[in-house]
């Protein structure tokens, strides 16, 4: 995962789906970025913790069948998700396809329209991953997804409410939804975060390699699945459309 030099920038409309009223970002980010590295501006521009799985779903512009590319499971080999670390975002993502669903926390279920805006010449001194702008703070996280945040917006905002004590005692701290402090956003090194998540990079020959606290044993033949080509992950049979909800 070495940073490559870039001469241009993706700039990235994000909408969280499913919330009223909207909470949404824009982004500019590297068009050298892999899915895993856009995981991560996303996940630090919106103000979600990392603690969860996620999902990019899109059409193959060439191809036209729907993709999974993600974190796959690394106890099956059949697993049809992309490494996304491996492929990188202008392979499938362009003017001409520029949509995608972003699904973060299989549990709760945020699902995220992301949108390829511009593609522009990188500005001289200027950082990217950068914010351009966006509205209203993030949910927090473990509510209970899109009904559990209309229920926890309900109960704090109205002190008698049945559960305004119980959500109040959970959140800990004021919340305001429509809090959002542009300053605040703070763009994290994807390569640190992908070693925080794995422990380790995984390489072929390693003794141990472990996700989270488990342990893989390298000679499992789905351990093997995670440096193959991307190609090796199609799912061929996968061609259901999938609307902003990442439904068919």
């Amino acid at each position: 995962m070495r940073r490559s030099r870039f001469d241009h920038v993706l700039q990235f409309r994000i909408n969280l789906l499913g919330v009223s009223p909207p909470v949404w970002r824009t982004i500019l980010v590297p068009h050298t970025y892999s899915f895993w590295d856009l995981h991560v501006a996303i996940q630090d521009a919106t103000g979600w913790e990392g603690n969860h799985l996620h999902v990019f779903v899109l059409r193959d512009p060439l191809s036209r069948e729907m993709l999974e590319i993600g974190v796959p499971d690394f106890y099956n080999p059949d697993d049809p998700i992309l490494p996304g670390w491996n492929v990188k975002v202008a392979q499938f993502i362009t003017l001409l396809n520029p949509k995608v669903v972003y699904t973060y926390d299989f549990g709760d279920v945020w699902r995220h329209s992301v949108t390829l805006q511009k593609v522009l010449p990188r500005e001289k001194d200027v950082d990217y991953p950068r914010l351009v702008s966006g509205k209203r703070h993030c949910p927090p996280e473990d509510c209970g997804g899109p009904p559990g945040y209309k229920h926890f917006l309900e109960a704090i905002s109205n002190p008698n409410h049945k559960n305004h004590k119980e959500m109040m005692e959970w959140i800990g701290k004021p919340f305001d939804p429509e809090q959002f402090d542009e300053k605040a956003v703070s763009f994290t090194n994807p390569e640190e975060r992908f070693r925080t998540a794995f422990k380790e990079l995984p390489e072929f020959g390693d003794p141990d390699f472990y996700i989270d606290d488990e342990m893989i044993d390298p000679d499992d033949p789905s351990f093997l699945s995670f440096n193959q080509p991307p190609w090796l992950f199609f799912d061929t049979d996968d061609s259901e459309d999938v609307d902003e909800n990442g439904q068919g």
